[in-house]
């Protein structure tokens, strides 16, 4: 079991030796030079009745934001098979929802059966599931899910009101229970303490088992939101986050996401240093801008980092 004050202390160390130790776990686990590509595309946009700070999505705040229908499947698989074809291996899908509706599951089901005849891993995020709902998910083949806790359990409640960090914990049980990996991180730079951060990461370390998956978000902050104004996280910072995420979930992938447009090739070579080893590429992440393929491209070949293939994951 790790506790707030081991995790402290590795946090709070001469970066060199934090980003030294990082890199040693990280090479115990995985190619170094090797870096999963993922692509999400939101098949739900908008409307989502939760008030999470940070989402243009939420119905509770004015950011300008159409709610969309559902997208049809047809159209979820040929983009999936774009991205396949420009080198993801994972494809993630969200819908803005509380939970899903039965009368949804059927589409649902079907976009992972497309997906997966790809020869791609797949992931979904779709807010709160009940075991029936999660079970149902494992039955047509997901890989993963994606449910985050956002933020410690001190300072959720800042920001979000209308589901607790215990419902949280209750879906990713929901999931475990059900055999379907999980993918699960948190956003910082939302006006929280270092010791957020860290608690954050303390909560993902001990739960029955490591999530397989740990994404890592700088927050984005969207006009109309309670967090437009948020003040942004320092870069060193967020690489010790980076940082001791790997330390304690060696085997996870630590998955740089949200906020990368926002971030210098320096800030990011960092990342991959301390143990980020996948990212999401597309010109987009759910609604916010993300960079693209090119620009990520031109990174890795400065780097010497080559996308990961599916069979070595």
């Amino acid at each position: 079991m790790w506790t707030v004050e081991k995790a402290r202390a590795l946090h709070d160390a001469p970066f060199n030796n934090l980003l030294f130790l990082a890199q040693t776990v990280h090479r115990q686990n995985f190619d170094p030079n090797k870096v999963q590509l993922s692509r999400l595309l939101s098949i739900k946009t908008g409307g989502c009745p939760e008030d999470c700070g940070y989402c243009s999505q939420s119905a509770h705040h004015e950011t300008g934001l159409k709610a969309s229908k559902l997208m049809e499947v047809e159209r979820v698989i040929a983009e999936a098979t774009k991205a396949r074809d420009a080198g993801a291996t994972r494809y993630c899908m969200g819908a803005a929802w509380r939970n899903p509706k039965p009368r949804e599951m059927d589409a649902v089901v079907a976009m992972i059966d497309g997906v997966k005849a790809l020869g791609m891993e797949t992931c979904m995020t779709l807010g709160m599931l009940d075991l029936e709902q999660a079970a149902r998910l494992k039955q047509a083949g997901l890989d993963y899910y994606n449910h985050n806790i956002d933020t410690s359990e001190r300072y959720y409640s800042e920001i979000i009101n209308t589901r607790s960090f215990a419902d949280r914990l209750e879906t990713l049980e929901h999931v475990r229970q059900s055999g379907i990996k999980v993918c699960c991180g948190g956003i910082v730079g939302m006006g929280e303490d270092r010791i957020d951060r860290i608690d954050m990461l303390v909560t993902l370390a001990n739960l029955p088992e490591h999530p397989e998956s740990v994404p890592i978000n700088m927050l984005i902050p969207i006009p109309g939101t309670p967090l437009a104004e948020a003040r942004p996280i320092e870069p060193i910072e967020f690489v010790r986050v980076i940082a001791l995420a790997r330390i304690m979930m060696p085997k996870s992938y630590v998955r740089l996401s949200a906020g990368r447009t926002a971030m210098t090739d320096e800030m990011q070579a960092l990342c991959f240093f301390a143990g980020a080893n996948s990212i999401f590429v597309g010109d987009t992440l759910l609604t916010a801008d993300n960079p693209g393929e090119d620009k990520d491209t031109l990174l890795f070949r400065r780097l010497g980092i080559e996308p990961m293939e599916l069979d070595a994951q």
